[in-house]
């Protein structure tokens, strides 16, 4: 029903009611002042109409089954521009401009990483890259670099982790010299506070306390001990020794050994002119002096520590088993990379092997999965694991072995194949972004010395690969017969006994040396 009264031109008041397709709405009034906004109530009264019934052409179309969408392409990628220059002190700079937002962010890659720290004092690289920030720098103390970034809502951070160092920046365009001044102090004259130290080694322990709280996080910590070593600087843990060990004097000592302009890549992203953030470059890392003597660092050797056996954690608090199998790896350079790469997508993931089989069709995981995983310059692992019922953990291993085998003996099929190469295929696009993170794969392959087209060399060798060269990278590099098998679970409640899976169970204690046992209740 529809009621209009007109009050002279200068007044119009009306009311609307049952306008919805599907029953009663609320009344509306509206008291227009101008005869001419009428017309607009009108428009806006017939757009509810439409919206709310629904007149949408979509609705007519018979839906289809996504297998018979028809997608476009992938469209071609391309790098953004970039500049590549050396300072004459020998740092490397890449910078790329992006003028979509008023943003600037850089990071600088540092050669160093916390396997090239003494075994007596692990910790020490991850303490020198936190009070690096934490603890000042001699023009300002750890306080007034706070204050300054807060005001301006900018960041600057500072890290060392397994294989290299970092510290990074973050800054609106209008605050990039003074954001940018700080970043340089922090990676030139850190004065490693001290009280920072002292509270970033209460940190640690506080971490150590607490390491065996999950269980996925000791399978994944004792797994890497069985297939390196607990010496390896790949494998070894923090501990309170350790932690204990380092002073203040050896932050300095790992500081001035690696922090050199000429051990290290810069790269800037951002709305920024390159022609004047050259000159910011220069007049903060110009004049720092290179380091003639350094010379990249000897990585440690690796080899496997265990060919096989089965290990166990003991958990009894815990009702289900977390597994982890697997045996030593290879690295991204590898030639057969690709086809290592499309296998995993044959293996895992929605539609792989694993979850079709072991999660789906034998209900045995509450998560599986199984993959080749590399590392830019050294062997990193192939490992497959999940979490299943306790009862069920005997026959989740064996599912996982049974799988593993049969994709070394049973060819993939080609709708398989297909769908790891496809899923591979499309989630290129993700590597791609941002321009920072297009300037951060640049950066990484010159770190490690691979060529800057790597990654769509790998692109065409995905597309290239075959159900044959699948099954012949499985038969190579797959190695059932060496595979180390580690449960962390609750021993009274698997049944049947991991016995079932092999006559020697090494049970590993995974007790943190120097903590004080917890009082039985």
């Amino acid at each position: 029903m529809q009621r209009f009264k007109v009050k002279g031109k200068k007044q119009i008041t009306f009311k609307i009611q049952n306008l919805s397709c599907g029953g009663s709405a609320p009344k509306v009034r509206l008291k227009i002042q101008n005869g001419k906004r009428l017309i607009y109530a009108l428009v806006g009264v017939f757009a509810c109409l439409l919206l709310t019934c629904n007149f949408s052409l979509a609705a007519t179309t018979e839906a289809k089954h996504y297998t018979e969408l028809q997608l476009p392409p992938l469209r071609e990628i391309k790098l953004p521009k970039y500049e590549r220059f050396v300072l004459q002190n020998g740092l490397v700079v890449y910078l790329m401009e992006d003028h979509e937002l008023p943003l600037v962010n850089g990071t600088a890659f540092v050669r160093t990483g916390n396997r090239l720290e003494p075994q007596q004092k692990v910790g020490l690289a991850g303490f020198t890259g936190a009070v690096m920030r934490t603890g000042g720098t001699k023009k300002h103390s750890a306080d007034e670099l706070n204050e300054i970034l807060e005001q301006r809502a900018a960041s600057v951070e500072s890290s060392v982790g397994e294989a290299s160092g970092s510290a990074s920046f973050d800054a609106l365009s209008e605050d990039l010299e003074t954001v940018f001044g700080l970043f340089a102090e922090v990676l030139r004259s850190p004065v490693f506070a001290q009280e920072k130290l002292d509270l970033a080694k209460t940190q640690a322990r506080g971490g150590i306390a607490r390491r065996n709280d999950d269980p996925d996080s000791i399978a994944s910590r004792e797994f890497k001990k069985l297939i390196y070593g607990k010496d390896s600087p790949y494998a070894r843990t923090i501990e309170y020794a350790t932690v204990n060990q380092v002073e203040r004097e050896d932050l300095l000592n790992f500081y001035q050994q690696y922090f050199h302009p000429n051990n290290m890549i810069l790269g800037i992203v951002g709305d920024f002119e390159s022609k004047k953030m050259r000159s910011l470059i220069q007049a903060n890392f110009g004049d720092w002096k290179r380091n003639p003597g350094i010379a990249k660092p000897k990585l440690p050797n690796v080899s496997p520590a265990n060919t096989g056996g089965v290990f166990f954690v003991n958990q009894p608090q815990l009702t289900q088993s977390s597994v982890l199998i697997g045996h030593l790896g290879g690295r991204f350079d590898n030639p057969d990379y690709a086809a290592l790469d499309v296998l995993n997508g044959v293996l895992s993931g929605f539609g792989g092997r694993l979850f079709n089989e072991v999660r789906s069709r034998q209900g045995l995981a509450y998560s599986v999965y199984g993959q080749w995983s590399p590392r830019f310059d050294y062997p990193g692992m192939f490992i497959a694991g999940g979490q299943t019922r306790s009862d069920a953990t005997v026959q989740f291993v064996k599912a996982l072995q049974n799988e593993i085998k049969r994709i070394q003996t049973q060819r993939v099929t080609a709708k398989e194949l297909a769908f790891a190469k496809e899923s591979t295929l499309n989630s290129f696009v993700f590597n791609f972004q941002d321009p920072s993170q297009t300037l951060s794969r640049l950066m990484r392959y010159e770190y490690y010395g691979y060529p800057a087209d790597f990654l769509f060399r790998y692109q065409k060798a995905v597309a290239a690969t075959t159900a044959a060269d699948v099954q012949r990278v499985a038969r190579e590099y797959l190695k059932p017969e060496k595979i180390v098998t580690l449960v962390v679970g609750n021993q009274t409640a698997i049944k049947p006994p991991l016995t079932q899976l092999a006559a020697k169970v090494t049970p590993i204690d995974v007790t943190i040396p120097g903590s004080r046992p917890r009082a039985k209740n």
